[in-house]
């Protein structure tokens, strides 16, 4: 159950998204319906939305999403006469999930616009403690930080009680309440337990994180292959990034209880490449990593 609530979202016409999406209204003399939110169930709806059924659209469905407030819905063309005797005003087109994150995302006002959003790759066993390393190390850098994962998910030092698999109008919803929180950087944990498939479209990835070194030609079919299962951008401002020798040399300073074992080393490292990809100077890291070490004597 997902939606993009009303409390955050952009005052939006049918006509503005059928000229955008290439949809149809129907009727046409909807197109001035303002919507004030996206919902993809009907326990979801809000005065003022407009509902997106997650699976085949019936009568009965739409009916009970009119009744809760829903100004219209968006139904695929198959799905046009059922939208019809439902009395609600339509936008008929085609909604696969790709789509939808974009439509979301605009609705929205485009959250991940003004937040560093940085991505992290691997196997299950890597995702969340290379993102709570990374987490940590841009804390320690003075940056708000937002980390979103099936393991915990946090705005600044606040918890977030999210349902997992996040689908596109969830992450939306999420990236802008943390932008609301004042947060700078939004770490997103790129696997099937946080996100289903296309759940990012409409979102650029400004640092994506792979577990593995550089040099490792693996890194871009790894890159690749999330950014098509979550439909996320990868533009010419994207670092693809993985560990370097000169960031595992930085990382052998990151305040740990005792020694650092190998593995945290190599997340520590990741971390490290990934803030120096995003413009963070060498000597800034160095110097928080010395601070914070010194604090934790």
């Amino acid at each position: 159950m997902g939606s993009v609530s009303e409390a955050i979202a952009r005052r939006t016409t049918l006509g503005y998204l059928a000229e955008r999406y290439g949809c149809e209204v129907v009727p046409p003399f909807a197109g001035d319906v303002t919507i004030t939110s996206l919902a993809d169930d009907v326990r979801s709806v809000t005065p003022g939305a407009l509902f997106v059924p997650s699976g085949e659209p019936d009568a009965a469905a739409l009916t009970r999403a009119r009744q809760a407030g829903a100004y219209a819905a968006a139904v695929p063309v198959s799905a046009r006469d059922q939208g019809e005797a439902a009395e609600l005003p339509l936008l008929v087109g085609d909604f696969a999930d790709g789509r939808l994150g974009m439509m979301a995302s605009d609705v929205a006002g485009s959250p991940a616009a003004s937040l560093a959003v940085f991505a992290m790759t691997g196997d299950a066993q890597s995702v969340e403690p290379n993102s709570r390393r990374l987490a940590r190390l841009l804390h320690m850098l003075g940056n708000p930080v937002a980390l979103i994962g099936s393991f915990g998910s946090t705005s600044l030092e606040r918890d977030m009680e999210l349902d997992y698999p996040m689908g596109p109008f969830d992450v939306q919803r999420v990236l802008a309440l943390c932008q609301e929180d004042g947060v700078a950087a939004a770490i997103i944990a790129l696997d099937d337990a946080t996100l289903a498939p296309q759940a990012l479209a409409g979102i650029t990835v400004d640092v994506l994180g792979t577990d593995g070194m550089d040099s490792d030609p693996r890194k871009t079919t790894s890159a690749e292959a999330a950014a098509e299962r979550y439909g996320f951008a990868m533009d010419d401002q994207t670092h693809l990034v993985g560990r370097t020798g000169e960031s595992d040399q930085i990382a052998m300073q990151f305040p740990a209880p005792g020694e650092q074992s190998m593995a945290e080393v190599k997340r520590s490292s990741l971390a490290v490449a990934m803030v120096m990809a995003a413009g963070v100077r060498k000597n800034n890291i160095r110097n928080a990593l010395r601070v914070s070490h010194d604090l934790g004597r």
